[in-house]
Order: C-alpha cells, then structure tokens, then sequence
C-alpha cells in the first residue's frame, strides 16, 4: 500500500510523462541511461550529431553518396545468372 506522499509523487510523474509525451518508464529509462553513460539526453544528440556530420563529411571526401550512373538497371538487379 502506498502513503499519500508516493501517491503524490506517482501522480506527478504521470502527469509529467503526458506532457512530455511520454511514458514514466520511458522516463525512468532515460534516467538511467543518464547515469549508467555519464550524458544527458542533449549532450548524447549533440554527440551523435558530430558523429553523422564526420560520417557525411567522409562520404563527400571519397567522391560523395549514391549516384544514379552507380545504380543497377532493373535487369541486371534480377539477373539469377550473375550471382552462379
């Protein structure tokens, strides 16, 4: 049976969780992902921002992404012969 004060503070934590949009266990997950990695929600994204920006940045240093002239036709995507 829970005491008024955790029922309070469960109530809080809901009504936190909804104006987050969000679920209290995603909030208790996030939680602890801060204290298990040492990083905040921000500080992680910021990371993973350099992160996809030096990835971006290494596809344009090799000559850039996909091209159309590398794409296969059609055909030669399902020719069977061409995997034997």
């Amino acid at each position: 049976i829970m005491d008024t004060g955790r029922m309070v503070e469960a109530r809080l934590a809901r009504v936190r969780a909804a104006e987050s949009d969000t679920s209290v266990s995603a909030l208790v997950r996030e939680f602890l992902e801060e204290l298990v990695h040492g990083e905040t929600r921000e500080e992680r994204f910021a990371r993973l921002q350099r992160l996809q920006d030096e990835v971006l940045a290494e596809i344009d240093a090799r000559g850039g992404g996909l091209r159309a002239e590398d794409m296969l036709s059609r055909d030669e995507l399902h020719d069977r012969d061409a995997l034997r």
